[in-house]
């Protein structure tokens, strides 16, 4: 069943991959197989203390990664940025990447790993660590988010109450270079920017951001795929299979497949939350909307009683 996980950091821990490969890191889960019985999506916060590590490694899943809290330095192949808030990285299957925090204050970062990591009971290993002549943590350098080769890392805090206008509101020539890879799309008060999708690499797993206006509405619906929700910001009634959950920044909604899901924002402010889809959406028929078909259920049964 669909659940709204709260933040516990007494349930944090160093996931068993890692052990003997990190320090001053451990990893709270929100959704996986032990919460929520998600068998495609492992979302959970990361934690990294002044002069922690995560030696370099590679999965066989990919993973998503978005900076909520401090600053990291974070390799993936052979670069290295320094991260900060809003920024955000997708790690491909295979990719060799690491985790530093150099500075003097906590990081904490949202990850989300599809298919789900493998449980130590499996018997096998879905995280290797490779021989490395040494790591690249020492050079990392912020992201050139002008510079068209940067594919693996972007950036994003969220629209504007009134993106249109403040986007039409400045010179025309000039401004940064924008297709429909980086657009947002609108509709129903809604707003969405895609961060991690097949444009960036990704074959397993989306990763995307959500802003709602006052009165912005997401209709009862279902998927064939698990959805995640990490609220950011603002309070919101969220519905799952009907039933209706006060959430709050920092927590945590997950919906499995035909679960149903809806958010109706009445409460007199701006929502934002990061959402992530495992597996990816099919090209068509990714959402199924319950009243619709039952008014075609209806409509069928009058016919029937008319025909008779």
């Amino acid at each position: 069943m669909p659940i709204v996980t709260k933040q516990d950091w007494s349930r944090a821990s160093v996931p068993w991959a890692f052990e003997g490969h990190a320090r001053e890191y451990d990893r709270l889960t929100m959704v996986g197989p032990e919460v929520g019985r998600s068998i495609h999506t492992d979302l959970g916060i990361g934690r990294l203390r002044p002069g922690g590590r995560v030696d370099l490694h590679v999965h066989s899943y990919e993973e998503a990664v978005y900076v909520l809290d401090g600053t990291v330095n974070m390799q993936i192949g052979g670069k290295a940025y320094l991260l900060e808030r809003g920024d955000y990285a997708f790690i491909p299957l295979g990719c060799v990447h690491g985790f530093a925090n150099v500075s003097e204050t906590e990081t904490r970062w949202l990850d989300v790993n599809s298919p789900v990591a493998l449980r130590q009971e499996s018997g096998r290993r879905d995280t290797f660590f490779p021989r490395a002549d040494g790591d690249l943590f020492a050079e990392a350098q912020p992201p050139d988010f002008t510079d068209p080769t940067l594919v693996l890392v972007g950036h994003y805090d969220g629209t504007e109450p009134d993106h249109v206008s403040a986007a039409t509101g400045i010179e025309a020539r000039g401004r940064s270079s924008a297709g429909m890879d980086t657009a947002v799309l609108a509709y129903s008060g809604i707003s969405v920017k895609m961060m991690v999708d097949e444009r960036r690499g990704a074959n397993l797993l989306n990763m995307f951001m959500v802003d709602y206006e006052v009165n912005g509405a997401a209709q009862v619906h279902d998927h064939p795929f698990e959805e995640a929700y990490f609220f950011l910001d603002g309070d919101t009634e969220f519905e799952l299979d009907g039933v209706k959950h006060k959430v709050e920044p920092g927590d945590v909604a997950w919906a499995g497949v035909g679960e149903t899901h809806a958010c109706f924002n009445t409460s007199g402010g701006r929502v934002r939350w990061i959402e992530t889809q495992s597996p990816l959406p099919p090209a068509r028929h990714s959402y199924r909307w319950p009243a619709d078909w039952h008014r075609f259920e209806r409509a069928l049964s009058t016919k029937g009683r008319t025909s008779a």
